[in-house]
């Protein structure tokens, strides 16, 4: 585990107004006896990347109401199909985090009106199926991008597309912040702005869907075509609609 960054200040939130934010706000929407494990990916690797710094306000939050974060540096990430067999230490991480997550968070910048090539190799090194175990499946995500001029959603749009493909619970809320250049100090923290607020908003949202979905996750990623394959048959004395059918 040599990959994950480190999160400078992680109490410090001078951008957000405590008051008015709860340390715990998924209270009553599902079990919560350990924190939720959330992945937090971002996608450039400028010294001073936007992307990566708003995840890092991300995760900070999250941690505020309770989660456990791992942000992951792609710094040394092949490309796909590189290495014979994906059989790389940064690959092997990548999926062994993706695997522990019950959540993930995805900021990219857009480069050309979409995803950086850094953000969808990430993605694309994320199998839907490796070894019976599913590192996406059935997750909750929270997406988020950073633009260089004025407000867009080509990449959010796009990252929501792709986690539907990878078969995960995508939040309704997302966050983009335009120049993103104006809204950071030379800390490298936010400055309180409607659009903090708006990454506020996504990660209270993404803790209480990540609770809300937890004691139902294996039933909501049960599919049919699946089961088929594997020749596991529905057990009649447990499935609820066919007892259902039979009262």
């Amino acid at each position: 585990m040599e990959r994950l960054r480190p999160l400078p200040d992680p109490d410090h939130l001078p951008a957000l107004a405590p008051a008015f934010l709860s340390s715990s706000p998924a209270t009553g929407l599902g079990p919560n006896d350990y924190p939720p494990r959330i992945l937090l990916l971002y996608g450039s690797l400028r010294e001073r990347s936007y992307s990566r710094l708003c995840v890092e306000e991300a995760a900070r939050l999250l941690r505020f109401m309770g989660c456990e974060t791992r942000i992951f540096d792609p710094s040394d990430l092949p490309l796909t199909d590189q290495v014979p067999g994906d059989d790389h230490p940064a690959v092997h991480e990548l999926r062994q985090h993706a695997m522990w997550s019950e959540g993930m968070v995805w900021c990219s910048p857009e480069r050309h009106g979409q995803v950086s090539g850094i953000m969808k190799l990430q993605i694309d090194h994320l199998p839907l199926n490796m070894g019976g175990m599913r590192p996406t499946q059935g997750r909750t995500l929270a997406v988020m991008q950073v633009s260089g001029g004025s407000q867009s959603f080509n990449a959010v749009n796009t990252l929501r597309l792709l986690g539907r493909w990878m078969r995960m619970i995508t939040i309704p809320n997302q966050s983009s912040v335009a120049k993103a250049y104006q809204e950071f100090d030379d800390a490298g923290r936010m400055k309180p702005s409607a659009y903090y607020d708006r990454i506020v908003d996504v990660m209270e949202e993404l803790v209480r869907f990540t609770l809300l979905t937890r004691p139902h996750a294996p039933q909501l990623v049960d599919r049919y075509s699946e089961r088929k394959e594997a020749g596991k048959t529905v057990d009649a004395n447990r499935d609820l609609s066919a007892i259902a059918l039979r009262s």
